[in-house]
């Protein structure tokens, strides 16, 4: 009979290690990805469809492996043990190397992607781009490019490590079906009907068809290459135009009144999916300081500006160039502009300057007085290139560094170090303007009961978002933050049942809550206020 004393601490090193089964799951997972990098490096595959379909099939039969062994064997909830003394999410030396693989795949997939087989004369490619030609035949009908890959393996994460993560959160129902629905939408409308459209019309020049990939994220829908490419693309073209606009300035609006940004940042967008999904483990290491915040807040803005600014430019621009393809001209797109701005910035200021901060109140003032007095001085003086700025530089500029370098490359290959949202935190233009609208005009919040609250600090440590929600919830206060994405983790996390994601009516959600502490107020004047 064994003496040895058996350490049953969650803190103990001696539990963190994977048994034969788990270790089994990352083989086949490893086994996957060892097929795709041999195709990497231009090894002959004699039959690729069967090949790419078993790295496929390894993969996702190790992510399941791995993830039942790992959850199923435990009671349900989430379990985070270990994670600060992971090599892997803790910024080790593990978290590095996967953060520099994942940059260096980001810059080899926007700028060099002959390295990875792409033959950019229009020849045969090889690599792993020829290695995902028989997948991109079956649903396009042509051979596959860099994004086609991308777009694969963007899916593979999304799914498979969706499972896993729904096998954590098992246990949470909002968890679970908010998961399976960025799972369908990644599946479905990013991946599989824009493919099989543009299989089933060949003949249409291309344009980009995720009904979900909306303005300011889908940066390129004004592009004058896309917006040709809709206005001759028959009516599957013109349903794409007509659509992508009211999902700007109807659809997304009214869905933001009544579910917060939450409806699309994590039950829609491929971005946020991946993070929640691939990013999972690392959302503990988003930085929660004050001085974050501020720097988030310019950041993000600043973005949605560059945005802003340049989506003017390349209308106005494919106005110029193409007046025949259109029903407005440029003079009604810059009178439409200068109107849209002063009418919007004047309701804000008039009915909501309350709930924004002063920083926000001058930024936002000063940026369109700026922007009206430069469209109103470009417009007199019959100046082309509107802000007298070549737009194809200004695209070009905002492709590079917000559209590749900042949402790809830092987006996603600083997983490991930064975690898992920061494009939404500090990029995500689309994430501004909901989070805008989220404030301001939503019936969106997290409610907090103070008196419940222990001060744990799981809901902080948890936040994605970057968000101290533990001191929302010691004080009672209902947390109403642009920046947050209504995940719910801090909810599921909550060992006391503090917070709850709640639809209300709009009014009393910013600093609602009366009492804060009870010395500070005077119940019987507040109940005769009542």
């Amino acid at each position: 009979m064994s003496k040895s004393i058996k350490n049953i601490s969650i803190a103990s090193h001696e539990n963190q290690d994977m048994d034969g089964i788990q270790k089994l799951g990352v083989t086949l997972g490893l086994l996957g990805l060892f097929i795709m990098t041999l195709a990497l490096f231009n090894v002959s595959f004699p039959n690729k469809g069967l090949w790419l379909a078993g790295s496929i099939f390894a993969i996702f039969t190790g992510i399941i492996v791995y993830a039942n062994r790992t959850y199923l064997n435990q009671p349900e909830g989430i379990k985070n043990n270990g994670i600060w003394h992971k090599d892997l999410t803790n910024r080790g030396s593990w978290a590095w190397m996967t953060g520099i693989i994942l940059t260096s795949f980001y810059i080899v997939l926007y700028w060099y992607p002959q390295y990875l087989g792409l033959n950019q004369d229009g020849g045969k490619s090889t690599g792993i781009v020829g290695f995902f030609d028989p997948l991109s035949y079956i649903l396009n009908g042509k051979p596959a490019s860099q994004w086609f890959v991308y777009g694969t393996l963007y899916t593979i994460a999304i799914l498979g490590l969706g499972y896993k993560f729904i096998l954590k959160y098992r246990h949470n129902k909002y968890q679970l079906i908010r998961t399976i629905s960025v799972m369908f939408f990644q599946l479905g409308f990013a991946f599989l009907i824009p493919e099989i459209l543009e299989k089933l019309n060949p003949e249409k020049a291309y344009f980009t068809k995720d009904l979900k990939n909306m303005w300011p994220l889908n940066y390129y829908f004004f592009n004058d290459w896309n917006l040709k490419g809709m206005l001759e693309g028959g009516n599957l073209g013109l349903f794409m135009l007509f659509f992508g606009i009211a999902m700007i300035f109807i659809i997304s609006p009214i869905l933001t009144y009544f579910y917060g940004k939450r409806w699309y940042c994590s039950w829609v967008c491929g971005c946020g999916g991946l993070a929640e999904t691939a990013g999972d483990s690392f959302r503990h290491l988003s930085n929660k300081t004050d001085t974050v915040w501020k720097i988030e807040r310019w950041m993000i803005h600043s973005v949605l500006v560059f945005s802003f600014v340049m989506t003017i430019a390349v209308i106005f621009t494919f106005l110029s160039n193409n007046p025949e393809m259109s029903f407005i001209t440029k003079d009604h797109f810059i009178w439409g502009i200068v109107a849209f701005l002063l009418v919007f910035t004047g309701a804000l200021y008039l009915f909501k300057r309350k709930d924004l901060d002063k920083d926000a109140v001058f930024t936002m003032l000063s940026l369109v007085a700026i922007i009206i007095i430069s469209l109103l001085i470009n417009y007199f003086s019959g100046n082309q290139n509107i802000l007298f700025i070549d737009s194809n530089s200004l695209r070009e500029w905002y492709g590079f560094a917000i559209g590749a370098a900042f949402s790809g490359i830092v987006g996603v290959g600083f997983y490991p170090i930064l975690g898992n949202r920061v494009w939404c935190r500090f990029g995500c233009p689309m994430a501004a303007i909901l989070g805008l609208q989220q404030r301001l005009f939503s019936k969106f919040r997290i409610t907090t009961n103070g008196g419940q609250c222990i001060s744990c600090g799981n809901c902080s440590t948890y936040c994605e978002m970057g968000i101290d929600v533990r001191s929302y919830a010691q004080k009672g206060e209902n947390i109403v933050r642009s920046s947050c994405v209504g995940c719910g983790i801090c909810a599921a996390v909550c060992p006391r049942g503090v917070l709850k994601l709640e639809n209300d009516t709009p009014a009393g959600r910013i600093n609602s809550n009366e009492i804060l502490l009870g010395n500070d107020v005077d119940l019987m004047d507040l109940i005769n206020q009542k």
